[in-house]
Order: structure tokens, then sequence, then C-alpha cells
């Protein structure tokens, strides 16, 4: 076996591993990434009451919410990063190694973060202002159905999909590496974000993105 092939096993092992681990823990505890999205009572208006948000920010911690996000990232998006930081330790030197991984997973990561707040955000605001209503996720369903058969998605699978070239020394090193792990992270929030955001406004009251496959064609 070449060190090509054995450095892509031995990467591959590890990162299944993780995401074994991060599975069985949302398998266990559901309710890590599930919230009690309760809605205020609605006033004559139409508006929830004053402080309505600050109640659900409290039965919704914000804390609790990015950690279940994190394990969700964990077991979902760390198989599909296996060729990409293969792709890293494949052409970066030996000693660097490590920390250009670091530096790619921590952007592609940062990335998804800002897109869990960015959909936790819409899903408190819908279920806060329109919480009898099925037009936001008409909506959605509709947004995500045009996207998922457009151009504009296999043109963000196909990037995803691309490996950029690295640079292999000091500063500039560095920088190839966080900006591969941004566009990288970037190009999938872009082809299945919408998706995801649909379980997460059903009627049912619990959000579970993981049910969207980050990748579906």
């Amino acid at each position: 076996m070449s060190n090509e092939l054995r450095d892509l096993a031995r990467v591959r092992n590890a990162v299944l591993l993780l995401s074994s681990v991060a599975w069985i823990v949302l398998l266990v505890d559901p309710g890590s990434i599930t919230r009690l999205a309760h809605c205020p009572t609605v006033d004559s208006g139409g508006m929830p009451p004053p402080g309505s948000f600050r109640m659900l920010l409290a039965i919704n911690p914000p804390a609790s919410l990015a950690a279940g996000w994190a394990v969700m990232l964990v077991a979902m998006m760390s198989p599909v990063l296996i060729a990409p930081i293969c792709h890293i330790r494949l052409r970066s030197f030996a000693h660097r190694r490590v920390r250009s991984v670091v530096l790619f997973v921590s952007a592609y990561s940062a990335v998804w973060m800002v897109v869990g707040c960015v959909l936790f955000a819409i899903e408190l605001a819908v279920k806060a202002y329109t919480p009898q209503s099925s037009l936001p996720l008409s909506i959605v369903a509709i947004v995500a159905l045009v996207w998922q058969l457009s151009p504009g998605k296999q043109r963000c699978l196909n990037a995803c999909h691309s490996h950029t070239e690295l640079a292999a020394f000091g500063a500039s090193a560095d920088f190839a590496a966080l900006r591969f792990g941004l566009a990288h992270g970037i190009w999938c929030a872009a082809s299945c974000a919408a998706l995801m955001l649909l379980p997460m406004l059903s009627s049912r009251g619990t959000s579970s993105p993981w049910l969207a496959s980050p990748y579906s064609s």
C-alpha cells in the first residue's frame, strides 16, 4: 500500500470514528439539538407580547443551541471533510500538516456556526410571530425545491468538491488553509442551508436539521 493510501485510510478511520461518536450522542440524547420552541401568546394585534423573545431565549439557551449544533456538525459534516483534509495533508510539509488541518477545520466550522445562528434566528422568529401559519414553511419549501433543481445548486456542489492549490511556506500557507476552509464552508452552506431549514420550521416544534443531507443533490 502506498503512503498516500495509508494516509487516506488513517484520516478516514479517524474522521469516521469521530462522526460515529457524535451520532451516538445524537441517538442517545436527540434533545441535544431539539428545542422547546413554545410560542408565546400572541396579542390582538398579531404581535407577541413584550419579553417574548427573552422567554424564548430563556427556554432555548444560546449556549445549548450552539453545543447541539456543534455536535450535529461533527456527526454530519466530518465525513465529507475526509477528501479536503487528505488534500491538505498531501500538499503540506510534515511539520505543518496538523496546523494546516486545524486552520482549515476551524474556518469551515466557523462558517457553519454562523449559518446555525442565522437558521436558529429564523426559526425562533417564525415560531414567535407566525406560530399557527404554514406560510413560512411553504415558502421555504418552494425556495429549497427550486434551489435543489437549479444550476446554481450544481455549481455549489462542484465548488464543494474542488480543491485549490495551497501555499507551502509561512503565513501564506496558513492563509491558504484558512481561505480553503472558509470557501469550502460557504459553498457547502449555500448548497444545503435552505433544505436544512425545512425540518426546523416543521409544526412539530422540534428541530432536526440533521435530517437533511448536507450534500443532497
